[in-house]
């Protein structure tokens, strides 16, 4: 008997662990499911947030998205409507396959892709049934080859026009269709019949497509891709001129007090901003593109000269790597002493502002896409400063402050009988101390000869945009129906006078 109880308490015992080890068991799955979930949810939440974001940040985006929208459901009525799908027959999902493929960010990037497709399209169709015409004409022996050897010749030469910069630029798309649209007629028409009315109703179909995507996209909330580049030089100028005041303020205004370092602390966004200027060659070539495809808009009409921003860009871009360069030579580990930035401080900081100045005419030119009545004076006062600053380094040695070297020049100067020898000739200066801020000075002398640069593209754009001038544009201001200020009339006439100067 007592065994019996003790295997039955035993039996019991193991029981009560097992289901302990069940309940332990699901315990652990279901708080598994449930940090899965949790996990699961908390990255839809950042994405949805991210998503959100990015929306409100730029509203185009959302934009966009509804006219895609606009375009597939309009299009769709060919599928829908009876009448419409009758008469273009089962092609009507070429339609909305064009719809998806060519409905683009910009107008232009549209325009471009939809002209594209409908001549691609329209070519390779025109080629594909006259070869077919041919190949049928001679013969079933002889048709396989001839469609063979006109797809190898026609696709390959299509193929190697893709390699064209020229072509490349502007209609690689359209080749890629060509080819596509021969593959599909051609080789298709071997087998069907009634290859005519098949091309007819693809082409009819992607034509409409193609219109369609063009007025949505032009006609609501149009995003222009020349406006686009508009705004990308421009605000490039500003962060061009931005990065070298602040380059040159933070160099040489490294030995003020901490006090005044916290008020003028620059700020480290504006200082790397001409590296958006070295990045953004690419955005500047396609917008530049894709803007030639675009009607009038705005104040840009259709042969407005696109690719002169392009210049503009590439001579922003010189520029830029100088002040790359300065940078560099600024963040070196061999620094100059404060005693000899003291000397180049004034004039190189004058040399940094006015080729600033310079800089932020131009972009306020472009703005206005007016002749700006100072740019000629801030250039001239730019030059001078660095003809200053080029004088100074000529000079250099006789500027240097000799107090560190009184203790060992008083020696020498109770032993020498001569005393018409200047003092500063018997200064010698380390190499090590003045090699950064001579780099630097010269570094500005070049950036104020690549800021001139930047002059000439933009003063070239002015004229073949035919920029009003400024004083044309007071003048409309300064009607009877408008008001000025004597402080403003007072300032007109410091400008006249300075110009007549």
């Amino acid at each position: 008997m007592a065994c019996g109880k003790e295997v039955a308490k035993e039996v019991e015992w193991r029981i009560k662990v097992e289901e302990e080890e069940e309940d332990t068991l699901k315990r652990r799955v279901v708080g598994c499911m449930w940090a899965a979930t949790a996990g699961v949810a908390l990255k839809v939440w950042r994405f949805v947030k991210k998503a959100w974001e990015l929306g409100v940040n730029d509203p185009r985006k959302f934009i966009h998205c509804l006219k895609v929208g606009i375009a597939l459901s309009l299009v769709s009525l060919f599928y829908y409507w009876k009448p419409l799908y009758d008469g273009v027959g089962g092609n009507a999902m070429w339609a909305v396959m064009t719809v998806v493929v060519v409905f683009e960010y910009t107008a232009g990037a549209t325009i471009s892709k939809t002209v594209n497709r409908m001549c691609g399209t329209s070519l390779a169709g025109f080629l594909g049934i006259g070869v077919h015409w041919v190949a049928s004409r001679a013969g079933e022996q002889f048709e396989p080859i001839i469609i063979g050897i006109s797809l190898f010749l026609l696709a390959s030469a299509a193929t190697f026009s893709r390699f064209i910069p020229t072509i490349k630029a502007r209609f690689d798309y359209g080749a890629m269709i060509f080819i596509l649209t021969f593959c599909l007629v051609s080789i298709s028409g071997y087998r069907v019949d009634e290859l005519l009315a098949m091309a007819q109703y693809r082409m009819f179909t992607i034509i409409i497509g193609s219109i369609l995507c063009i007025i949505v996209s032009v006609t609501i909330r149009p995003i222009w891709a020349g406006f686009e580049l508009f705004v990308l030089v421009t605000g490039n100028l500003d962060k061009l001129a931005n990065s070298l005041q602040c380059c040159v303020a933070q160099y040489f205004d490294g030995s003020e007090t901490s006090d005044e370092e916290s008020d003028n602390k620059v700020s480290e966004k504006e200082l790397l901003g001409y590296k958006c200027v070295l990045s953004s060659k690419a955005t500047e070539e396609a917008m530049a593109n894709l803007a030639r495809w675009e009607p009038g808009h705005g104040r840009f009409n259709f042969r407005h000269p696109w690719r002169q921003y392009v210049k503009i860009g590439a001579s922003m871009r010189s520029c830029a790597s100088c002040l790359d360069a300065l940078i560099g030579c600024i963040n070196s580990d061999n620094k100059a002493s404060d005693e000899m930035k003291n000397n180049m401080r004034s004039i190189s900081m004058k040399v940094g502002a006015n080729s600033a100045s310079v800089i932020r005419e131009l972009a306020t030119t472009m703005r206005n896409m007016t002749k700006s009545s100072k740019l000629d004076i801030l250039v001239t006062e730019m030059n001078c400063a660095a003809q200053e600053l080029r004088s100074l380094l000529s000079s250099y040695p006789n500027l240097v402050n000799a107090s560190s070297h009184n203790a060992k020049c008083s020696a020498q100067t109770e032993t020498t009988t001569s005393s018409d020898i200047p003092q500063a000739a018997k200064i010698e200066i380390p190499l090590m101390q003045i090699i950064q801020v001579i780099t630097v000075a010269s570094l500005l002398i070049e950036i104020v000869a690549r800021v001139e640069g930047i002059v000439e593209t933009v003063e070239e754009l002015s004229d073949l945009a035919n920029f009003r001038p400024e004083m044309c544009v007071k003048s409309k201001q300064h009607s009877p129906d408008n008001k000025i200020s004597p402080d403003q009339q007072i300032n007109e006439e410091t400008e006249r006078t300075l110009q007549m100067v």
